[in-house]
């Protein structure tokens, strides 16, 4: 279908964005910057044009739901928030060197969603489950955390490469912000994923209990959102409460992004109600 071929190419264009951020970052030429963000913004009109004619075609087959429900979507979708996200930061922020740690991450989502062996893109009607229009508001929300979650594991990333660089860093490490800047953006990133990911986690319970007649049943999901949850809480408490900032919140954010995948993927390897995302 057509919007299988629009999110192939979406792929190559996450990975140029990444290539001419890096060239920037190398070459200290906003030429370089600008295209980047050119490829990105691209990327992401043409994957929401792919996300709408997926959505389309599930009406003319009968199905009529949101490209959300099966794990193909939902990587495609989650690498559409991670770039939209960014994107607004760029703007907002007026600087394009976040761009090289974040774009890689889409683009090895977008990848593994088109080549992992057995991956299902075809589009199928929902279980009784799932038909409900909490499905889109809770993985709305719930995505968008992880978006924000994503973006803080780069800055933390980031931070750490500043920390290291040499007493005569290169132009690559002179490009990118102070650390105390880093900081202050890993705070509102994991501030702004954990009100996402509150309320996907209200969403889903109101979901659940529509569905299965309980709010919460302790299924993998659910636990691990929790414990992710907890995470973030325990950073932003630690933040405010105890003052910390630079190494600590960095080392939290790339904690807390590793249970966000398990979360997300690892949750798939157990017996779970959301099994259904394999």
């Amino acid at each position: 279908m057509i919007h299988t071929t629009i999110l192939s190419g979406v792929t190559f264009l996450y990975f140029a964005a990444f290539v001419f951020y890096l060239f920037r970052m190398m070459l200290g030429r906003e030429f370089w910057g600008k295209a980047a963000t050119w490829a990105a913004l691209i990327g992401l009109v043409a994957q929401s044009v792919a996300l709408v004619l997926r959505w389309k075609a599930s009406y003319d087959l009968g199905f009529g739901h949101a490209p959300l429900s099966n794990f193909y979507e939902s990587l495609i979708f989650f690498a559409w928030t991670i770039v939209l996200l960014y994107l607004l930061m760029e703007r907002r922020l007026k600087n394009r060197s976040i761009g090289v740690f974040v774009l890689p991450v889409a683009f090895l989502i977008m990848a593994y969603a088109s080549i992992a062996p057995g991956m299902n893109q075809r589009i199928e009607p929902l279980i009784p489950a799932l038909q409900s229009n909490w499905l889109t508001s809770h993985v709305l929300t719930c995505f968008m955390g992880y978006a924000a979650f994503t973006v803080a594991f780069a800055l933390g990333i980031m931070y750490f490469v500043k920390k290291t660089a040499g007493e005569r860093p290169g132009l690559f490490i002179r490009l990118l912000p102070s650390e105390f800047q880093i900081d202050e953006l890993m705070y509102s990133c994991a501030a702004l994923g954990f009100i996402f990911l509150t309320l996907g986690i209200v969403t889903g319970s109101v979901w659940a209990h529509y569905a299965w007649g309980s709010y919460w049943s302790w299924d993998p999901k659910e636990t691990w959102s929790l414990i992710t949850w907890l995470i973030y809480a325990v950073m932003l408490h630690a933040r405010l409460a105890r003052g910390w900032r630079g190494r600590r919140m960095a080392v939290m954010t790339i904690v807390g992004f590793g249970c966000v995948l398990f979360t997300y993927l690892g949750v798939n390897l157990l017996p779970s109600l959301h099994s259904y995302m394999t």
